[in-house]
């Protein structure tokens, strides 16, 4: 008998940017400068920041460098994207709130009440277009004033002020808002320990990186019992870099290497949603690192669990220790070339049946319900005559993986909420700051130095991902020509 092959009636269809990489306005109406603020067009090392470049580059006003202070314009063109974006028919859309333009240097005992009114009009032009507002409060950008006077994220002063922003964003905005997200992939400190946070080139080390994870999970922890507090039916997950990693051969060291990439995937879910870390990583922090963990801490951490665990997919990753193999790099991760899979334009290996592994491994370990936050294919897209986008690449990188997330809900019986696709509209790149990789299904017309109409347009994508969810799913499984516009 043949399976249904239908997604949940409740299944949350949608799409996800950050304010970062969209609002633009980075200094309009009282916001103050973020890191994101900072990040120049194909940046090479923003990793490795002193304080003195961050104060260069806050005193150079050609925005042109700085594709995130404009963004996509859209915290001026939100109404009309919205109401672009939900011609899908999507039923859910994640973004952010930025720290600093709710608290301009982070440390602010009130809101900036012009964010106030733009953030409850943005979620409220959602929900009328019946749209569910998933709302993730740290997206890569935090207060530049914090990261030059407090030392980022390896201060406890910054752990304070950060609580205090997304405790009075709960209480601002939680009749709008059911769905939260206090940290995207927090697990990110040890790849770019400044955009994530706000280490300088002098604070790198891996006691500080550590140091710094660990006060964003106990942040996080204290939001989420503040959350469940003033709004008992909202909730809140934990989010990674979802990643599967293969061995590049049948060598010992090589799945050596890919088990302990593993366990570092798990061990965000573990502290979040477990409620604790595992004893060995426990004992490396405190005994090897010295890492100031209190007992307060881990009683928070025990208490603020997560209900949802989310994550990102892009790609697999295969490593070893072979010298002489090619290496490929994506979403600021490093590994063996696998030859059983595609690229992107970018060098991204494109594996859809990864999607399938993990959500296995991540469902039989944590036992809560999954949320794909960010799935894409950054590409370059070329406009015709007409403004036609015919992104037929785009549609079956996306169709290739749901078709995999399909045997994930209906074979192998695993809790998924959602799937969103990450750019639904394109947005500047977060690792490089370009526009010509673009991900979204909607076209803007802008490029790497910001020129451009900002018009958008609808992509041969747009009115595939319609169908896909007007049919729950069905159209992935019809005959290829039947999706188009």
């Amino acid at each position: 008998m043949e399976r249904t092959k239908l997604f949940p009636k409740k299944f949350l269809w949608g799409g996800a940017i950050s304010a970062n990489q969209a609002e633009g306005a980075w200094n309009e109406d009282g916001k103050g400068p973020s890191t994101a603020d900072i990040m120049q067009y194909n940046a090479t090392d923003l990793n490795h920041l002193s304080v003195e470049q961050i104060n260069t580059f806050l005193k150079d006003h050609n925005d042109q460098n700085y594709p995130k202070r404009t963004g996509i314009d859209f915290y001026h063109s939100y109404q009309n994207d919205i109401d672009l974006l939900s011609q899908m028919h999507i039923n859910a859309f994640r973004t952010s709130i930025a720290w600093t333009r709710l608290f301009p240097t982070g440390s602010e005992s009130k809101p900036n009440s012009k964010a106030v009114t733009y953030y409850r009009n943005l979620f409220k032009n959602l929900r009328d277009h019946n749209i569910e507002p998933v709302v993730t409060l740290s997206h890569y950008e935090m207060p530049i004033k914090l990261v030059v006077e407090n030392n980022g994220w390896t201060s406890r002063e910054v752990m304070t002020s950060f609580i205090h922003f997304a405790t009075t964003a709960i209480d601002l905005f939680h009749d709008l808002v059911k769905y939260w997200i206090p940290f995207n992939e927090i697990d990110s400190v040890l790849r770019h320990p400044f955009v994530s946070a706000g280490l300088t080139s002098n604070l790198i080390t891996k006691k500080n990186e550590y140091q710094a994870m660990h006060n964003q999970y106990v942040a996080s922890a204290k939001i989420v019992e503040y959350g469940r507090k003033i709004d008992p039916q909202a909730h809140f997950g934990c989010m990674i870099t979802g990643l599967t990693a293969y061995p590049y051969s049948c060598k010992p060291q090589d799945d050596m290497l890919a088990q302990q990439l593993r366990h570092y995937t798990y061990l965000s879910g573990d502290v979040q949603i477990k409620g604790h870390y595992p004893k060995s990583t426990y004992r490396m922090l405190t005994e090897d690192l010295n890492l100031d963990i209190t007992n307060q801490d881990l009683k928070a951490i025990a208490t603020g669990t997560c209900d949802y665990l989310a994550f990102s997919y892009y790609m697999s990753v295969t490593v070893g220790t072979e010298n002489d193999v090619a290496q490929v790099e994506g979403n600021t991760i490093k590994g063996k070339s696998n030859p059983y899979l595609k690229r992107s334009d970018w060098g991204w290996q494109i594996d859809p049946l990864g999607l399938r592994i993990l959500c296995q491994d991540l469902y039989n370990r944590f036992q809560v319900p999954l949320f794909i936050v960010e799935n894409g294919l950054g590409a370059r897209d070329v406009v015709n005559d007409n403004k036609k986008i015919n992104d037929d690449y785009r549609i079956s990188y996306h169709q290739q993986h749901l078709v995999q997330l399909e045997k994930v809900i209906n074979v192998d019986h695993i809790e998924v909420m959602g799937y969103l696709v990450w750019g639904l509209i394109d947005i500047v790149s977060s690792s490089t700051a370009e526009m010509a990789k673009r991900y979204g299904f909607i076209y803007v017309d802008r490029d790497n130095k910001g020129k451009g109409t900002q018009q958008r347009w609808p992509k041969k994508s747009f009115y595939w991902y319609r169908r896909v969810i007007d049919s729950q799913g069905k159209n992935l499984f019809e005959k290829e020509g039947t999706n188009h516009e």
